[in-house]
């Protein structure tokens, strides 16, 4: 074997490339910093994220998936060029074979588009496979079965929820609300209750020092006690209504009331799964409880608020952020016994 194999999970937050033999070598932001005129790439990853929000007129920093599949065709085309050459270095004879992440409910086009960016982008063969399947390979759930195991995969653009049996997937539901919305509805809270605007990179900030999915009085029990104990945080935006800069302190039970809405929208994707679940599987699934992968899964208590609403134990996996991507690369290792699962260019 000549040519190097690379699994990458395609996030719309960030993008993992794991390469056979080696093991995960990238984790870096999907996002990519283009001229306004000629569409030429700036800078990708990391580097490009620091510009977020700080570009002057000439130059465009932009995410280019939106809610798990591609938005803009030519600059992901890129920046899976900029990974696999990171990847496998630029002075290669052969061309490696690449797998690619996509959720569980993408449409035909949706999938092509992807496998046709991968060829651009370098590969000599392209496959695809579907998140839930590659978390679930990547949290070492034991999928080959005749069992039913359930699996959420939470990540920035959607929420994947499926049940696996017999190494296959059985009931799948993908709503395109994940963490994205999350940063979306805590600018919304703050421009409505304080007049303050702040931007995408300070929103992500407060989601991860702040966020908590139940409120202050549910995760510690005596409400007065949680509100002397409240964790706080001093944000600076722009004034909506002088239009000048303006620093504000915003509390923990404040945004765990701006994100309530959209966690519970993640959860009903999870309920309509349950629902449609066979019998025999479903009585596995309370049995062995719902594993959740991805960054907005270790959103505080986000466990305990989905067993809370479904009535199923719910527990985080190890490296839930690495699940997807690990997962790739393990179907990647042993294509024959994961073929069923994967499509190919």
């Amino acid at each position: 074997m000549f040519s190097k194999r690379i699994g990458i999970d395609l996030g719309t937050a960030n993008t993992l490339v794991y390469v056979a033999g080696e093991g995960i070598v990238l984790n870096e932001p999907t996002v990519v910093t283009v001229t306004a005129e000629e569409n030429r790439v700036v800078a990708v990853g990391k580097e490009a994220k620091e510009m977020l929000g700080r570009t002057p007129g000439n130059i465009v920093a932009q995410r280019p998936l939106k809610d798990g599949v591609i938005a803009d065709y030519t600059i992901t085309e890129a920046m899976l060029s900029y990974f696999i050459d990171k990847a496998c270095g630029r002075s290669r004879f052969f061309k490696p074979e690449v797998m690619v992440c996509i959720p569980s409910g993408v449409t035909q086009v949706e999938r092509r588009a992807v496998l046709d960016a991968t060829m651009s982008a370098g590969a000599k063969i392209a496959y695809l496979i579907e998140e839930p399947l590659a978390a679930a390979i990547g949290a070492r759930v034991p999928i080959a079965q005749a069992a039913g195991h359930m699996i959420v995969d939470i990540g920035g653009g959607s929420t994947d929820a499926a049940v696996i049996s017999l190494g296959g997937i059985v009931v799948h539901s993908s709503v395109r609300v994940a963490g994205n919305k999350v940063d979306e509805a805590i600018a919304t809270y703050i421009k409505k209750k304080f007049n303050l605007m702040v931007g995408e990179r300070t929103s992500e900030d407060i989601k991860i020092h702040l966020a908590n999915a139940l409120d202050g009085a549910d995760s510690n029990p005596p409400s007065h006690k949680a509100s002397e104990g409240q964790r706080k945080l001093e944000i600076r935006g722009r004034d909506s209504i002088s239009g000048l800069p303006r620093t504000i302190e915003i509390t923990e039970t404040q945004i765990s009331e701006a994100i309530k809405p959209v966690l519970m929208d993640m959860i009903s994707a999870v309920k309509g799964v349950l629902e449609q679940t066979p019998p025999e599987l479903a009585a596995d699934i309370i049995d062995k409880g719902v594993v959740m992968s991805g960054g907005t899964s270790l959103l505080h208590n986000f466990d305990r608020l989905m067993t809370q609403t479904t009535g199923v134990p719910c527990h985080v996996a190890e490296d839930a952020l690495l699940c997807v991507v690990r997962g790739t690369g393990v179907a990647l290792e042993n294509i024959e016994l994961y073929k069923r699962s994967i499509s190919k260019k």
